[in-house]
């Protein structure tokens, strides 16, 4: 018979040994994820359960990563790391204790994860829409300054070129800046010029990776995308924490200078980039369209905080400050200035359903400085104010829909306007719907519809998207249909600019919303260490906003030119070995017709071409790595008028020589953290006969040196 202090015994044991029971079913797993190319410990790397995925755990700032399994079962543990290739485990019954990774470098990039093309994160080699990524290693190596040298340099059938008044102008395979959407983590930009954003603003020294998308890309990002898009993502702060300084010089005084300074304390982490450049005047001789680049000098300050209150909660701030000025004279300046700002909340309620919400402001002003008077009159604002909100839901671990809708106020005051006001403002709205189906794992189905409102122009539009998938075997063949559409901008109806005197730019209230029918094909093939994709497309544009002689109002007006269609290839072939030696050759082939006798003025050359060809090596405490980079680019002609203040004498052809421009860089890292520069640009020496709007404002061969510090591998 059990006494009360046998009874009270035998209760305590078992309600310890119920206690016990989950603890002896864990199993713990640990262990640590390096490089396959230098051994070095990767931070914040994760390790998933394939058969769970809300199982997982994420390295610290040791390499070290510690998994709790809920019982003994078989699993299969994933490593993944940006810019590796994920590897897979397969743990038994009785298998616990330490399991290491070593993970191989992605030698090609189709590891990559990208999120422009459907707006949620996808691996590279998986996304539905041919994506082309340009890495921040791939920035570093080139050594760029702007974005219009680095795409140059790796993208054939973009040229970025001089317009009136030396402001910068981009053709991307028939399709100008006002039909190439330029986007900063998925958010747009203020401001343009001669309908160009301001390319200066978009600093490249905090950039994680651009993100570029060919075609029509309206169903997802409305008007203004029906050329394509170019998505800068900005980097994350994962180091505990990091200083990096770096400088450059070179021809023409042209100086850089920069600082970035983060921190990450698990919660919190927060990184401010700071960055100005500067460069003299450059006299090109008296032997062309223009004679003289215009000095100029920049400051870029950029802070990014982010809170995690809680593993599901990711709350991101943004704030920045751009500020440009042009000598025009010893004495006179443009100046143009920008204020940014953001707040964004993204929430997971699970593993498949997500919501992301967000405020956007963006302020672009120009000015024109007296500095005899010591006067600085702003005489252009761009405003806008956006709110976004995206949700995503996973079906069956496979599909996934996606809603979302933004509205925007877009505030213009101009000195182009001859309104009483000087301003107009418009309220656009917008939502759209993806639906992705994976019926197979060898085929993806992606289906969107977005409609698009604008009130000053009073048009609206639905813009449908169909895209098709099929994996077979290490090829991958892609098909699509898009309608674009981009409205008029407000001051495409409403300007009223004088030409330097020589002729009037007239707006136009009247103007139709410019749509096109897209098409595109493209094969894929990826083994090991070799890449080659074909793609085609063939576009067919309506209406679009043009500009055109009127000889009632005696100067140019907007209208809705002819219609044209553009039909292009692009092949790219690359490959990297574990040498070392990575090649990369890319060809863009462009046509461009207008139809009903209409007048052919944009550029777009028919041939070019880009090849890179690059060499590596790491040691223990050096490394190099060596660059060359070539551009080639056909003739081409266009249609000019004979006379600006007197049209009716008719159009002449002019022809644009073709050219080619070769850059080399070398970069060694010759101890932790620090690492230098040497850039030999035109290293043909290539000078044209004659400036032409269309041709490189170069003087020929130059130099240039830079130097970079990362201070905290310093204690590393």
């Amino acid at each position: 018979m059990l006494t009360k202090r046998g009874i009270s015994f035998c209760l305590a044991t078992t309600i310890c040994i119920l206690l016990s029971l989950p603890v002896m079913a864990q199993r713990i797993v640990s262990g640590t994820i390096r490089s396959d190319a230098d051994k070095e410990l990767l931070i914040g790397a994760t390790v998933t359960v394939k058969e769970n995925r809300k199982l997982g755990a994420t390295t610290d700032e040791n390499g070290h990563y510690t998994l709790r399994l809920p019982d003994n079962k078989e699993y299969t543990l994933e490593a993944a790391y940006i810019g590796y290739a994920t590897k897979e485990c397969k743990l038994n019954t009785k298998q616990k204790g330490t399991v290491d990774f070593v993970l191989e470098e992605d030698i090609i990039g189709m590891e990559t994860v990208v999120v422009t093309g459907t707006r949620t994160p996808r691996l590279l080699k998986d996304a539905p829409i041919v994506t082309r990524v340009i890495t921040a290693a791939d920035i570093r190596k080139v050594d760029a300054t702007n974005i219009g040298d680095l795409l140059q340099a790796q993208l054939p059938g973009i040229e970025f070129s001089y317009s009136m008044d030396q402001q910068v102008n981009l053709n991307l395979q028939g399709f100008g800046g006002n039909s190439i959407l330029f986007l900063v983590d998925g958010e747009r930009l203020a401001g343009e010029t001669l309908d160009n954003v301001d390319y200066s603003r978009l600093n490249l020294d905090n950039v994680e990776r651009i993100e570029i998308i060919r075609g029509a890309a309206s169903s997802l990002y409305g008007s203004n995308a029906v050329g394509g898009v170019v998505n800068l993502i900005t980097r994350d702060s994962k180091d505990p924490w990091n200083v990096n300084l770096n400088g450059r010089y070179g021809a023409h005084n042209d100086q850089r200078y920069g600082g970035n300074v983060s921190f990450n304390s698990g919660k919190f982490s927060n990184a401010i980039h700071v960055q100005h450049t500067s460069a003299d005047a450059v006299d090109l001789g008296e032997n062309g369209d223009y004679t003289r680049i215009y000095a100029s000098k920049t400051w870029n300050f950029k802070e990014q905080l982010v809170f995690t209150p809680v593993d599901k909660m990711k709350l991101t701030a943004k704030a920045g400050y751009f500020f440009r000025e042009r000598e025009k004279t010893a004495v006179d300046a443009d100046r143009y200035r920008d204020y940014s700002g953001s707040l964004k909340g993204s929430y997971s309620f699970n593993k498949k359903n997500n919501l992301e919400v967000s405020y956007v402001f963006d302020q672009y002003d120009k000015s024109d400085f007296d500095g005899v008077k010591r006067l600085d009159i702003r005489d252009y604002s761009n405003v806008q104010h956006t709110l976004r909100a995206l949700y995503s839901h996973t079906f069956f671990g496979k599909n996934t829909l996606i809603v979302g809708g933004d509205y925007m106020r877009d505030y213009l005051m101009s000195y182009q306007f001859t309104n009483e006001a000087g301003s107009y403002a418009q309220y656009t709205a917008d939502a759209f719907a993806q639906f992705e189906i994976n019926p197979t794992d060898f085929l993806n189905i992606t289906t969107s519809l977005r409609y698009d409102y604008f009130s000053e122009a009073k048009a609206q539009n639905f813009s449908p998207k169909l895209g098709l998938m099929y994996k077979l075997g290490n090829c991958s063949l892609r098909g699509s249909y898009a309608v674009g559409f981009r409205a008029p901008t407000l001051k495409e109806m409403y300007m009223n600019f004088d030409m330097a005197s020589i002729f009037m730019i007239y707006g136009n209230k009247n103007l139709k919303s410019e749509t096109s029918q897209n098409f595109s094909l493209s094969a894929e093939y990826i083994k090991s260490r070799y890449n080659f994709t074909v793609s085609g497309y063939y576009n067919i544009v309506d209406n679009r906003i043009g500009t055109a002689w009127d000889n009632s109002l005696g100067g140019m007006v907007y209208t809705n030119i002819a219609k044209i269609d553009i039909a292009g290839l692009n092949v790219d072939a690359s490959a990297k070995y574990p040498c070392g030696v990575g090649i990369r050759l890319s060809y863009a082939y462009t046509y461009e017709h207008v139809k009903d006798g209409g007048i052919n003025s944009s550029g777009t050359r028919p041939h070019s071409a880009t090849l890179n060809l690059e060499y590596g090596k790491d040691w223990k405490h050096y490394g190099f790595d060596v660059v060359l980079n070539g551009r080639v680019l056909s003739e081409t002609e266009v249609s000019q008028y004979i006379n600006m203040a007197s049209p009716d004498a008719g159009t002449y052809r002019t022809e644009y020589p073709a050219y080619t421009i070769w850059k080399l860089n070398v970069s060694q890292r010759v101890w932790k953290g620090v690492s230098v520069n040497l850039t030999v640009d035109n290293l043909l020496n290539y000078r044209p006969s004659y400036y032409y709007s269309s041709t490189p404002s170069t003087t020929g061969t130059t130099l240039a040196v830079g130097v970079s510090l990362d201070v905290g591998k310093f204690f590393k």
